[in-house]
């Protein structure tokens, strides 16, 4: 069992910048995939960022590419999402996701992980 624990959210203008943690428990996050999703008001939850847990290889949604980074501190058990530029756009609530210890999987689908965190609001101004 994986309980994951987000922070960091908040209410910040166009153009700024909020960094979200997961810290973990139950498992070591290296061995697990793990992704950033969100969900804005009225609509479906969608893919934001991923990162393996074999390879550490990482992936973006087209539309925050550039603008957000997925990372992890093993040490601290903790996956961050450095989310710069913020637009309007991007207010949602954001989960954090992991998949079963040692899985593969295909990281843009939600489906395919076992565990998720209650979400933290990111709210951005225009």
């Amino acid at each position: 069992q994986v309980q994951l624990d987000e922070s960091g959210g908040g209410l910040v203008q166009a153009g700024g910048s909020l960094r979200l943690s997961c810290a973990a428990s139950g498992r070591a996050i290296n061995t697990c995939t793990m992704g950033w999703f969100r969900q804005a008001p009225g609509k479906e939850r969608e893919f934001v960022a991923a990162i393996r847990w074999i390879t550490g290889s990482t992936s973006y949604q087209d539309s925050v590419k550039g603008r957000f980074t997925i990372s992890r501190d093993n040490t601290k058990n903790t996956l961050y999402l450095q989310m710069n530029s913020l637009k309007p756009e991007d207010t949602a609530v954001y989960y954090c996701a992991a998949a079963r210890p040692f899985s593969t999987i295909q990281v843009m689908d939600g489906t395919q992980y076992d565990y998720w965190g209650q979400g933290t609001q990111v709210t951005v101004s225009s």
